[in-house]
């Protein structure tokens, strides 16, 4: 595994040392350490039951680990006072639901509960930080109108709206893109990506699809059997031998012609692409195909 990315000293650091994580006797991620580059866009992959989500439980102090501690600006997060948590990291998990008939302005608002104490209510601040993130997520005409009667891809807007009003350096998204069609899944992407270049949020999400992972995240972590098995850039991390390993797929890794970034075509039973010997008895020029890396 490469080295652990080093976080900024004026950045928010997070980080996990030697965690094991568990659901009663099953043990789910043993002996991880990892650090979150501070002021990038994280993705972490991997196959299903692989330990993504519950590492991200574990980073938001909604799992208490078995050995091993989640640090954030050197302190341990079970340490810290749980409204000074919540002003510096925030978590989205899979699938929240509002109350019914709940407004989005409603729930955004609830995004300043940790700012808030009882001797200081709502505030001007407050105003000041829910309008800015319903205008920074594009929900402004929206937001009188119930969570509830929204779109899919709405409905995911206003719950990172409301993470964007409490006002942390870390958000944690777990699966923001699923349920939803394609183009709003490159939607909420565009936005999270908005949130880092513009706001300098430091951003880990779980995502399922490689080719967004490549093409929005700075830093990828891919996972196996809950170790971490590479980490970087996505262009040093997600190789043809990387996904046939983490994932049990065979495929062919290319350059994705709009980003630049890793593209992964995956190959199937039914659909397993030609050997360079085969391309060139065809008469193809094999130095044409665009293609990093493929396994078999």
């Amino acid at each position: 595994m490469p080295p652990a990315h080093q976080a900024p000293a004026d950045g928010p650091d997070l980080r996990a040392e030697g965690l094991r994580l568990a659901y009663d006797d099953r043990v789910v991620v043993e002996d991880l350490d990892l650090v979150i580059p501070s002021g990038k866009v994280t993705a972490i992959v991997g196959a299903n039951a692989c330990g993504k989500s519950t590492l991200l439980r574990a980073l938001a102090r909604l799992l208490t680990p078995k050995a091993g501690a989640v640090h954030l600006d050197g302190r341990s997060v079970h340490s810290m006072p749980t409204r000074a948590l919540a002003q510096k990291l925030g978590i989205l998990p899979q699938t929240p639901v509002a109350p019914e008939g709940l407004t989005v302005i409603d729930l955004v608002g609830r995004g300043r509960s940790p700012h808030q104490t009882w001797w200081r209510q709502w505030s001007s601040t407050d105003e000041e930080a829910v309008h800015e993130a319903l205008r920074a997520t594009a929900m402004t005409d929206l937001a009188h109108r119930a969570v509830d009667e929204l779109s899919g891809g709405q409905r995911q807007r206003a719950w990172i709206a409301m993470a964007v009003a409490q006002g942390t350096p870390v958000m944690l998204l777990d699966e923001p893109t699923t349920y939803l069609d394609l183009a709003h899944q490159i939607d909420v992407l565009d936005l999270v990506t908005d949130l880092n270049r513009h706001q300098g949020r430091t951003v880990v999400m779980v995502l399922h699809d490689l080719n967004q992972a490549c093409r929005y995240a700075d830093h990828v972590i891919a996972m196996k059997a809950g170790r971490v098995a590479g980490e970087g850039a996505p262009a040093d991390v997600i190789t043809a031998a990387m996904v046939e390993d983490v994932f049990g797929l065979r495929c062919v890794v290319g350059e994705d012609p709009v980003s630049r970034t890793p593209l992964i075509v995956p190959m199937g039973r039914h659909h397993e692409g030609p050997s360079d010997q085969e391309v060139r008895q065809e008469g193809t020029d094999v130095s044409a195909v665009p293609v990093s890396g493929t396994t078999g």
